[in-house]
């Protein structure tokens, strides 16, 4: 291909065009599936209604209560879940190099559960009440965030330890996750065991994955954890790419692989005990948004990421809507719709790693 003067060449430019319309359109897409998210449920509001009263126009009293004190927060908490689980994916499964990584099939947010559930249980870091709405209120979020944090480390450091094995396939590290996930999800149940009955009632409850249970205080911290995190893998988007083509080559690029790996998975742990933390465990939005964003923007980490975050906070978003809706004035848990719509999608992508293998 001939340049004029160092030019860079027409087709890449419209290539990159083509991606940053398709995330400015991805953008869009959330706001408009916000404002939906807001106008929709027990209460129907019209969208204009919801617009003025975000904007501080005093339309009603009862649907200033209902918009920014009821969905406000749940919508908000959607976006910033979906963003942080589907961002600490795309990062596993690069970093790990493995197409079938995400917080919840390696372990990882069932490590952060056990952690949770035991600063609450035994260290008394959750109020428990018999309420459905809120059956576990977190009395000390940095305490039982930092707990959660520190077993999303355990477990990932084991699968960074098995990764680093000769002849670690992706299906074996699976499997690694399958056991994580059964250590720790007994680690639980023996919580349980010793639990009383208000307090077993209300951890089963909060294992639930619900976005409605954050406040503005969880969502706020939530918010500045998912900030800097995005902020830490934004920085090393070039990184990702270089290690995409093997440890020989980013080692030969200048890349620190083994300490970014170790970061990048430290910070993809805290983002996941964060949520696990607040709103219990949510899965496979961290596996299904990475992969469908690829099939659309490819694996260019500068468009892979942040067209990741936009698919995995609609994703969750649309389907916390779609749950309060279903049996509406009841509220279903999102995590019980996001496995229903998981387990196919995890499903196909084993059936298709088998097929290229044989």
């Amino acid at each position: 291909m001939h340049l004029e003067g160092g030019s860079t060449p027409r087709g890449y430019l419209r290539h990159q065009f083509r991606k940053g319309m398709l995330l400015l359109g991805g953008g869009l897409l959330l706001g408009f599936l916000f404002l939906l998210a807001l106008s929709l449920g027990a209460v129907s509001i019209p969208p204009g209604e919801v617009l003025r009263t975000l904007l501080g126009e005093h339309v009603s009293p009862r649907w200033d209560m209902i918009v920014l004190q009821i969905r406000l927060p749940h919508a908000l908490a959607a976006v910033v879940a979906g963003w942080a689980l589907s961002s600490a994916g795309v990062v596993m499964q690069s970093v790990l190099r493995n197409p079938l990584a995400s917080p919840f099939t390696l372990g990882i947010a069932s490590a952060g559960a056990f952690g949770a559930a035991f600063s609450v249980i035994l260290l008394g870091t959750g109020v428990m009440r018999s309420r459905m709405a809120d059956a576990v209120q977190i009395s000390s979020p940095l305490e039982t965030t930092g707990i959660a944090f520190l077993f999303c480390l355990l477990a990932s450091g084991i699968v960074l330890l098995i990764s680093r094995m000769r002849r670690a396939s992706p299906e074996a590290m699976i499997l690694a996750g399958v056991a994580l996930n059964s250590l720790f999800s007994a680690g639980t149940m023996f919580l349980q065991y010793f639990a009383t009955d208000v307090q077993l009632a209300a951890v089963v409850f909060w294992s639930f994955g619900d976005v409605g249970r954050a406040g503005w205080r969880e969502l706020w911290i939530m918010a500045l954890v998912v900030g800097v995190a995005s902020l830490f893998f934004f920085r090393n988007v070039w990184n990702y790419n270089a290690m995409d083509s093997g440890d020989e080559t980013a080692l030969g690029l200048g890349v620190p692989v083994a300490r970014l790996r170790m970061w990048s998975l430290g910070v993809a742990s805290l983002l996941t005990a964060v949520v696990v933390a607040f709103l219990g465990v949510i899965g496979f939005v961290g596996l299904m948004a990475p992969h469908m964003t690829r099939r659309i923007l490819g694996d260019d980490h500068r468009f892979l990421l942040p067209g990741a975050a936009f698919v995995g906070a609609c994703l969750l978003l649309a389907a916390d809507t779609t749950a309060r809706l279903i049996l509406a004035p009841h509220v279903l848990p999102v995590a019980i719709l996001t496995a229903f719509l998981g387990a196919p999608v995890f499903l196909w992508l084993l059936c298709r790693r088998s097929k290229k293998t044989c």
